[in-house]
């Protein structure tokens, strides 16, 4: 493909923003959101709440800790209420030794080794799945990652390792929201785990038809799950005395601040319907709501029984979900109709509408063309990609995470992720990004070209997977990298994480062998600095390709000198250009530069 460019335009509308905006964290200060995304500042008061009263009050549940932070993969046994319950208690009475009010590495090991039956490598996962929501800036990103860099053994990474720290409370509230994909024959017989088409918790699809979706990014199922685990997910905060001696609630159970400011982490609401967010313990600490969820001055705690109440009485759909994105967001034209087909590409956002941290894009059915963006709409969006074939989709902006699902021939080109890129259910996708964290389940046939500071996750059901570093480059990469906090090392791309029992066989995948390995070449022109693929190429790769470089020299000096006439000259290149275009015909490339071909004025791209 090379020689071959297409202009790639800068796409306007949207003010892009200096700096990553705050995101849903642990443990972090409480933000205000305006709703158009276009400022965030602390919370110090709100007059406007001097009137309010409970039915004003919406909560929801947020999006992101189902969407990025629940492992996609039934959770160990042992996260379990019962055990977790033990935790809760355990953490509290050992809080000078590391565990409380911030759980350190060291003790958390120590816990999920020791007393939850875990693997190592297991407890380290789940501890930098969570780790890696915190709200943090790309210099402090960066900073972790030439820390790790620089260790030389596995002693000095252990070392850095133990001075992490995270909010107990939210992390224990993080490692029961991953019962979200637990399988239970129990609940399966009457409807609860296995999807239905008269399941009324699916979400929307762009039609505004129910479907079965991922769970992961099934707002509805976030809000049933919360919803039906309240009474678990309030218990898990309590204080050891606030339990009975069978280690639940009673009556007269008091919930401490603190509890409910951890429950700001999967709930946030606003007042009146305004286009102000607030982290649900800034919500239920104001005075006039105090009669409503039991907030004492005098114990400075909540009642238990009526908190519950209130939680329950309050909550509703999420405004910046999945079902809201497709039922209220804009509609893209980026895609095109192609003729012969009646599949039509549907592409929605609702970055016209919600704060920055909760930008979504949602695209399907995206068939048999090239798809290129590079616009404000996507600057850290979560992106969800769905039955996409036959296709190459170039989304070149910085991401926040990205999940490809039941898609089948074609190339995806990500700007860099900040979260993670997760596959499921695809076969013969092509993923080329650099990322924090990739995963994949129930794929076949797939390539993954990329570079992560983490290793790639292995989950259930995969065949033939291929990995191969990164080889490619745009001129905003490394930008776009600065601003998501994504560094070049360390890089694990090439030592994937077999996660469970099923995968004990390493042959579910490979590494691409040196001999068949060629750099892509973007085919876009763009603004930006960067002129080569950033952090360079594996040796070995490097060797490959500078030896066929060679060859290619070889050739050329051996046709310059062969002495043809210029008859030959002619028929050597008629015979030439026809065995490259039957190569591009059997390899599917004729599609693709077929695809590069801008479309007429009158059917253009819309921009967004």
């Amino acid at each position: 493909m090379r020689g071959c460019y297409v202009r790639l335009g800068r796409e306007r509308g949207f003010k892009r923003c200096a700096e990553r905006s705050p995101r849903p964290c642990l443990g972090a200060g409480a933000a205000r959101a305006d709703l158009q995304g276009k400022q965030f500042t602390p919370v110090v008061d709100s007059p406007e709440l001097v009137k309010m009263d409970q039915s004003m009050v919406h909560l929801w549940v947020k999006t992101e800790p189902f969407i990025v932070g629940a492992l996609q993969i039934p959770p160990p046994s042992k996260f379990s209420m019962h055990y977790l319950r033990k935790m809760s208690t355990y953490v509290r009475l050992r809080a000078s030794e590391g565990c409380y009010p911030r759980l350190f590495w060291p003790m958390w090991r120590h816990i999920a080794c020791g007393k939850l039956q875990l693997a190592k490598d297991l407890a380290w996962l789940y501890f930098e799945i969570f780790d890696s929501l915190v709200e943090r800036t790309p210099e402090e990103r960066l900073e972790w990652a030439e820390v790790v860099s620089s260790c030389t053994s596995e002693e000095e990474l252990e070392k850095q390792r133990n001075k992490l720290s995270v909010d107990t409370l939210q992390f224990l509230l993080f490692l029961y929201i991953q019962q979200l994909n637990k399988i239970s024959l129990r609940t399966s017989l009457i409807g609860e785990e296995w999807p239905s088409r008269r399941d009324k918790s699916q979400s929307a699809n762009l039609t505004g038809k129910s479907t079965c979706q991922n769970k992961n990014w099934n707002d509805y199922t976030h809000q049933a799950f919360v919803q039906n685990h309240l009474l678990d997910l309030l218990e898990l905060l309590l204080d050891p005395d606030q339990l009975s001696a069978s280690s639940h609630s009673t009556h007269g159970s008091l919930v401490s601040p603190e509890a409910v400011r951890a429950l700001s982490f999967l709930i946030e609401g606003t007042v009146n319907k305004t286009r102000t967010v607030h982290p649900l313990h800034e919500l239920a600490l104001w005075q006039p709501l105090h009669v409503k969820n039991g907030y004492s001055k005098i114990t400075k705690a909540f009642s238990f029984s009526k908190l519950e109440v209130w939680l329950r009485a309050c909550l509703t759909g999420s405004p910046f979900g999945t079902s809201a994105c497709l039922k209220s967001g804009k509609k893209l034209a980026w895609a095109q109709q192609v003729e012969g087909t009646t599949k039509r590409a549907k592409i929605a956002c609702n970055a016209h509408m919600v704060p920055e941290i909760h930008r979504m894009v949602v695209m399907s059915q995206v068939y048999k063309q090239t798809l290129a963006k590079s616009s404000d709409t996507l600057v850290g969006a979560h992106v969800k990609i769905h039955r996409c074939n036959e296709s190459f989709i170039y989304l070149l902006s910085p991401l926040r995470s990205v999940t490809i699902e039941k898609c089948r021939n074609s190339t995806f080109v990500l700007g860099p992720v900040q979260t993670a890129i997760h596959l499921h259910s695809c076969d013969n996708v092509k993923v080329i990004g650099i990322c924090h964290r990739l995963s994949i389940s129930s794929t076949t046939g797939c390539t993954f070209n990329i570079l992560t500071p983490t290793h790639p996750l292995i989950l259930l059901g995969n065949q033939a997977v291929t990995f191969a570093p990164y080889h490619t480059h745009y001129p905003m990469l490394e930008d776009h990298m600065a601003r998501m906090g994504l560094a070049t090392v360390p890089n694990y791309w090439d030592s994937p994480m077999l996660v469970c029992k099923e995968n004990s066989d390493a042959s579910v995948f490979r590494l691409l062998p040196p001999n068949e390995f060629y750099t892509f070449v973007i085919p876009f022109e763009m603004e930006g600095d960067t002129t080569e693929t950033p952090g360079g190429l594996p040796h070995a790769y490097q060797k490959a390709l500078s030896q066929r470089e060679q060859k290619i020299q070889v050739w050329q000096k051996t046709v310059k000198e062969a002495g043809l006439t210029k008859d030959q000259r002619k028929q050597f290149q008629v015979l030439v250009e026809n065995k490259f275009y039957e190569w591009l015909i059997h390899t599917g490339h004729r599609q693709q530069l077929d695809s590069l071909v801008p479309p007429a004025a009158g059917s253009k791209q819309a921009a967004g």
